[in-house]
């Protein structure tokens, strides 16, 4: 990456959640964290006391998230990957657990919240988290973490800014405000954030700049002393090495006093101090030992958000030209981070010979080296299956994919190899068995996981070609749905009433669904309409 990159990025998505910092921190101003004893909350852990959290219910919180990410969602530098998202999953879901199993998520959240952390191509060192249970994670805190417990040492963290209600403390006098004046004032200043010159919104952040700097949703050093000490216990009872946080910790305070030059803004939103240091450092002795887990997993994971922070021509290429100095590197990492990165820029550049012996050395890598693991192994098969794809040699592709459809590595299906047969079969040659049975797999998933829009949109193509119009285009306004493109679901599920209406041979289950969630989708739009009418 070339020195300059950080800082001549495109400001949207900063300015953009800087914005909605903003407009939580104009509702309601953070009083400064008062000395006090800390209480026991009822899930058990120690707390900064109680709060004015029930002012901020839990439904609100919920609901302001939604909102939030429904405006990041239709951001260009937001980024469905679905290999790197599993990844990230692969580490989210265990802190989950052991959040639930050592009660830091309590009843009254475990349901409402989304628990969803989702990916921003942006090159800084950093990670968020939002109302209602989102954690964002920039590309470039995966790009520069050098294990999965470094990783997972900073969405604990995140993740227990949500157990333990920090945003709510934080908005603790909020019983003042409506929900539609916070809702409405942080749509307000996003909409006025992305039309150009907006006055109204450069004033309003430019007004709560000492504020929003503290961070996305001005935590006090004493939340982040809590977030670090309720982090530490889950990531560590998860079965990541306790010596993560530590040593993610000593790498950011590293880089800030070489140089910041704006890449590292999880050192402005979570300040370092040698106290904090410290304590992570004692933490280690009162860890259980955790056996070492080869890193090439998380090695591949780190190219691909590197070469995905910026898929400009002239980045690729650099990113590319390691095909010629992956030889150079002594360290069995470090080969396999060149040959992952060259492969996906020349799968990107649509160089094939490039990319195959990339991948091919890659493979090699993962399959030659003792200290390899078949979860490495998986990663660059995938990226072999994704390289085949984009050239459309199917057959290849499915070859390579075949060894990954009847065995799982994880508990649940696989996201990327679900979505990558279905793929394959729109590309490959038309065979209506395939497609019945792809898109059977993929309504199997979208009844498990709704809100994913890529797989809705599968799932129409694949309708569309079995002819199965209704079909097609209920699960197009699906996947417009799930983006949070109200007012387009609604669209396309009217146009689906109106070919009923047009067709003599519709069957009727087709079209009452799409009665249905018509009904729904405008319910949603209008009590929306009505909290931005009321907050004005």
């Amino acid at each position: 990456m070339s020195p300059g990159f950080a800082s001549s990025v495109r400001p949207r998505w900063r300015d953009r959640l800087c914005a909605a910092a903003c407009a939580l921190a104009l509702i309601v101003p953070v009083a400064p964290a008062r000395a006090q004893e800390p209480a026991t909350e009822r899930n058990g852990l120690p707390s900064l006391g109680d709060s004015s959290s029930e002012d901020f219910s839990v439904g609100t919180e919920r609901k302001i998230g939604d909102e939030i990410l429904r405006e990041i969602r239709v951001d260009p530098d937001y980024i469905d990957d679905p290999i790197l998202l599993e990844y990230l999953q692969t580490i989210w879901q265990p802190l989950v657990a052991q959040a639930r199993a050592r009660g830091n998520i309590s009843s009254d959240i475990d349901q409402r919240f989304a628990w969803e952390p989702f990916l921003v191509r942006d090159p800084s060192v950093n990670a968020f988290a939002l109302p209602g249970g989102y954690v964002g994670v920039h590309l470039g805190l995966i790009a520069m973490t050098a294990t999965r417990d470094e990783l997972a040492s900073v969405l604990a963290h995140e993740m227990s800014h949500v157990t333990q209600r920090h945003i709510a403390r934080s908005i603790g006098n909020s019983k003042r405000q409506s929900l539609v004046s916070i809702a409405g004032l942080i749509l307000g200043i996003l909409a006025a954030s992305r039309s150009g010159g907006a006055d109204g919104a450069q004033a309003a952040i430019a007004g709560s700049q000492a504020l929003a700097v503290q961070g996305q949703l001005n935590f006090s050093r004493d939340m982040e002393r809590e977030a670090d000490r309720v982090g530490f216990a889950v990531m560590s009872g998860a079965g990541f090495a306790p010596g993560g946080m530590a040593a993610m910790f000593e790498k950011l305070d590293q880089n800030s006093r070489l140089n910041d030059s704006g890449g590292f803004p999880y050192l402005r939103s979570h300040p370092l101090t040698s106290e904090r240091i410290g304590e992570a450092r004692a933490r280690l002795g009162t860890a259980p030992p955790v056996a070492p887990v080869s890193v090439l997993e998380h090695t591949a994971a780190q190219a691909r958000a590197r070469v995905l922070m910026d898929t400009r021509v002239d980045a690729l290429r650099r990113w590319q030209a390691l095909d010629t100095e992956r030889n150079l590197a002594t360290a069995v990492p470090d080969k396999l981070l060149g040959a992952y990165e060259s492969g996906l820029a020349s799968t990107l550049l649509r160089d094939w010979p490039r990319a195959d012996a990339s991948i091919a050395y890659a493979l090699g890598i993962v399959r030659g080296n003792p200290r390899s693991d078949a979860r490495a192994e998986r990663a660059v098969a995938l990226l072999n299956v994704q390289s085949l794809l984009a050239r459309g040699d199917t057959a290849k592709a499915a070859s390579a994919l075949q060894p990954y459809l009847s065995k799982s590595l994880n508990k649940d299906a696989s996201r990327p190899v679900t979505l990558f047969a279905a793929q394959i079969a729109l590309a490959g040659p038309a065979d209506d068995a395939v497609m019945r049975q792809e898109a059977s797999d993929l309504q199997t998933w979208v009844a498990l996981y709704p809100n994913d829009s890529m797989a809705w949109t599968l799932l129409s193509q694949l309708w569309q070609r079995q002819s199965q119009p209704l079909r097609a285009i209920r699960a197009d306004a699906e996947s417009r749905y799930a983006l949070g493109d109200l007012s387009g679901a609604a669209e396309r599920l009217r146009a689906g009433q109106r070919r009923a209406r047009e067709s003599s041979s519709v069957d009727f289950i087709d079209a009452s669904v799409i009665d249905s969630r018509l009904r729904d989708v405008e319910a949603q739009r209008r009590a929306i309409a009505a909290d931005e009418k009321a907050g004005r």
